[in-house]
């Protein structure tokens, strides 16, 4: 099982601190034997390959997990921020490639193609980047929305320092994407529950993204989850805002789980936060051991990799590596 965090979105950081976060939030996570973090993209956040250049700086081997959106880079120039970060600092990165999610975003950019196109575009656009990364020599590709004859890419990228490559997508659309790139599907869960009558399929590289608020006890872990994340009825309807400007098959998914409200703490699934629009993915809450039976049932059903939301502190970090280290005792055993 591997752990990743996410690095902290700018929107809601002053540009005075922001680096600093960011820095702060990496080397924290790299102590606590994080493998690395998520770096989102979208319309309202700084470029995620600067963020991504910052986190290298300041991390021995953490690896920067770059969100790539095609309409904002062509796959020449992704290939080459790769490259360009392996010639510069020696260092490895992983990409997680998206289609978008959020309509309004890629209309302001003149980009109306629907859904489950988007994601056709996006294998080819990485069957292109990978091409453009593994090759010494020209690539030529001709493609439904790429083309290009007899480029090199240079500097060219040592076969070590090959990125590994994510897809986000809960659809069916993201899941064949992912089959097609062979990249590893990263998914917001179900309940754990849930895959024990419909399992995942066992053909894809799997993984969450989640939340965690672990502690010594249920009861301490709900209250520090109640502490972080308040009733917002202005973030409420801010999520039902975001719900119609979004055609992703994971917003839909989560809004209509209904979640967990707190009052019954034997179930660990929360969503609260997401409807609440003070996150984007479920949160797992409860005791050390309550969270690692959980975080077992998913690494059990296939999911590995677990990316965690934004930490907030050491202490957080420390709670989150306990109940995921017993988690993997259990899977172990």
């Amino acid at each position: 099982m591997r752990l990743f965090t996410t690095c902290p979105p700018s929107y809601s950081a002053s540009a005075g601190d922001y680096l600093q976060r960011v820095i702060d939030v990496a080397r924290l996570s790299e102590d606590a034997g994080c493998a690395g973090a998520l770096i989102y993209t979208d319309n309202g956040t700084v470029d995620p390959w600067m963020v991504a250049h910052a986190v290298i700086s300041n991390t021995r081997h953490f690896l920067p997990l770059i969100a790539v959106q095609p309409i904002y880079l062509h796959p020449y120039s992704a290939a080459k921020m790769v490259a360009t970060l392996a010639f510069l600092l020696g260092r490895r990165v992983c990409l997680n490639m998206v289609a978008g999610g959020f309509k309004n975003d890629l209309e302001a950019l003149n980009d109306p193609t629907p859904h489950d196109e988007r994601y056709d575009r996006l294998i080819e656009y990485t069957q292109l980047m990978l091409q453009l990364l593994r090759t010494d020599g020209p690539v030529s590709f001709v493609g439904r929305y790429y083309t290009v004859r007899n480029v090199r890419l240079a500097p060219a990228l040592p076969d070590t320092l090959m990125p590994e490559v994510f897809v986000s997508g809960s659809s069916p659309a993201g899941l064949a994407a992912a089959r097609a790139m062979d990249a590893l599907a990263i998914q917001y869960p179900k309940p754990s529950g849930d895959y024990a009558a419909e399992p995942p399929p066992d053909s894809l590289k799997l993984g969450i993204r989640i939340g965690i608020v672990a502690r010594e006890s249920d009861g301490e872990a709900w209250a520090a989850a109640h502490a972080r994340f308040p009733v917002d009825r202005k973030g409420q309807l801010t999520r039902q805002l975001a719900l119609k400007v979004s055609d992703s098959e994971w917003h839909r998914q989560i809004a209509g789980l209904g979640g967990n409200p707190g009052d019954a703490p034997d179930n660990p699934y929360w969503t609260l936060p997401f409807e609440n629009y003070h996150t984007s993915c479920p949160y797992l809450v409860g005791s050390h051991e309550r969270v690692a039976d959980e975080i077992a049932r998913y690494a059990g059903a296939g999911y590995r990799t677990i990316i965690v939301d934004v930490p907030q502190s050491a202490e957080e970090l420390h709670h989150i590596g306990v109940a995921c280290r017993r988690a993997t005792e259990r899977v172990s055993a």
